[in-house]
């Protein structure tokens, strides 16, 4: 099933800006089923739409420019939406205490691309954009009394919540991994919830979750964003938080940071939007593609490199395509240029006071994997090499989801486009040197089972085709 939506919103200039900075040329590709189209849920919102003014404004949204702290803001999502972000006139607070950086390290893995260190990025924004982005360096985590103290300082109307371990296989690496996964990004949205009550400022948290909190088996119908109606015992009709069925650590994380968003609305009041996010491909934006110092991360490894971007990468490197299993696996995925948009729309339209927590599934469209490896192999020869699967998951599954709040609100995705791919490969192909191959693998896998049914895999194996 693929997902779409089709808005009342003119984003020609965007796009238009968007593909003549980061392509030469580009191929269009026509979806296998239409976009749906639906309305635009107010009458604000229809206005600003119309206008051109600004993405998103809803019934309680509204287009002031805010003062945003970005926890984990130095990273793959975090850094591109931060730009953005100050680039639509935002006052901009990064926070991150480079965790991610030090993965790299401890993987022997950097990412492809050379990202600068977080001061010079800042300094470097400054000078292309003449707008300020502060950068302070906090762990979430741990560093409770400066998290409270800098919101109490800052005042920030919004907290964007980037901040935790992202990747389902680093979470399943070992024991050490996992209790890091579960310490960090759990203890680090319990004390986001605490400081900002302890600080006493009503700020909106923003947090980005993932699609994986609803499981990736077949649900049978399409699945809801957020809460789903049921029948109690007794013939009575509820409309509940989505049961949560993860499938690794990282998702767990997120199924528990759900409950932690329910808990602290209903007992202490916080605004709260949770976006369910889908697989994040693509690398540059406009605002990263300004200046070579802004350039956004890129991974290609297994244990970070999401899977589009790994297709990307090994087609552009002469490799044969890594398709887990049958690749029946469908996946719900985004550009990371509508990751920034998306942010946005819900730091526009934040619930009201006493509102439940808001949940938007943040996608584009659905995708089967080995449909996707098919795309890039059509377009660049490679071949496709089926591998066990590290995951304990379906082999196949159906995903059917509704992003219909976005598509109120203004968000008109970019879906996988043959041109894009273009611009993610004349990236990987400029920073080819940088590339690991023995990082190209899987190298964590979900059970015992798991590792010995993919212990014939051999990271040496892998060779990058030369010019």
């Amino acid at each position: 099933a693929v997902v779409h939506c089709s808005v009342l919103l003119n984003r020609t200039t965007m796009k238009v800006f968007f593909y003549a900075a980061l392509i030469t040329t580009a191929s269009a590709f026509t979806a296998p089923m239409p976009f749906a189209r639906v309305g635009v849920s107010s009458p604000s919102a229809m206005k600003a739409v119309e206008d051109g003014e600004v993405d998103g404004v809803g019934a309680n949204g509204t287009a002031e420019k805010k003062k945003v702290i970005v926890l984990g803001g130095d990273g793959f999502c975090g850094w591109p939406t931060s730009l953005y972000l100050s680039d639509q006139g935002h006052d901009v607070i990064i926070v991150d205490n480079l965790s991610r950086r030090n993965i790299d390290t401890e993987l022997g893995c950097d990412s492809l691309t050379p990202i600068q260190p977080p001061q010079v990025r800042c300094d470097a924004w400054k000078e292309v954009s003449g707008k300020d982005i502060k950068f302070v360096n906090i762990d979430v985590a741990k560093e409770y009394d400066l998290l409270v103290n800098l919101i109490k300082d800052e005042q920030p109307d919004t907290v964007v919540h980037f901040a935790e371990q992202r990747a389902a296989p680093y979470s399943m690496k070992n024991s050490k991994a996992k209790r890091y996964t579960i310490d960090n990004n759990v203890g680090g949205s319990n004390n986001l919830c605490c400081a900002i009550m302890d600080a006493d400022v009503d700020a909106h948290i923003v947090h980005l979750g993932t699609m994986g909190v609803y499981g990736y088996g077949t649900s049978g119908g399409e699945i809801p964003e957020g809460y789903i109606d049921v029948t109690l015992p007794g013939g009575r009709q509820s409309n509940i938080l989505h049961p949560a069925y993860p499938g690794s650590i990282y998702h767990a994380t997120k199924c528990l940071d759900a409950l932690l968003w329910q808990f602290y609305q209903k007992n202490d009041g916080l605004r709260i939007t949770d976006l369910h996010q889908g697989i994040v491909w693509g690398t540059n934006t406009p605002q990263t593609i300004r200046d070579e110092r802004l350039i956004n991360r890129f991974d290609y490894d297994g244990d970070y490199g999401t899977v589009l971007n790994r297709f990307l990468m090994q087609a552009a490197m002469g490799v044969p395509l890594t398709v887990y299993g049958t690749g029946g696996q469908t996946r719900a995925f985004i550009h990371v240029t509508d990751t920034a948009r998306c942010i946005e729309i819900a730091i526009n339209n934040p619930p009201a006071k006493g509102e439940r927590v808001e949940i938007f599934n943040q996608i584009a469209e659905t995708r089967r994997v080995r449909d996707v490896a098919s795309m890039v192999a059509e377009q660049t020869g490679v071949e496709v090499n089926f591998l066990p699967n590290p995951r304990q998951e379906a082999a196949e599954n159906e995903l059917d989801v509704s992003n219909e709040k976005f598509c109120n609100l203004g968000l008109d995705p970019i879906t996988l486009d043959l041109g894009l791919f273009d611009e993610v490969a004349e990236v990987v192909k400029k920073y080819k040197s940088r590339c690991d191959p023995t990082k190209i693998l899987p190298a964590s896998f979900w059970n015992k089972k798991r590792a010995e049914e993919c212990a014939t895999l051999d990271p040496s194996s892998i060779e990058i085709k030369s010019e």
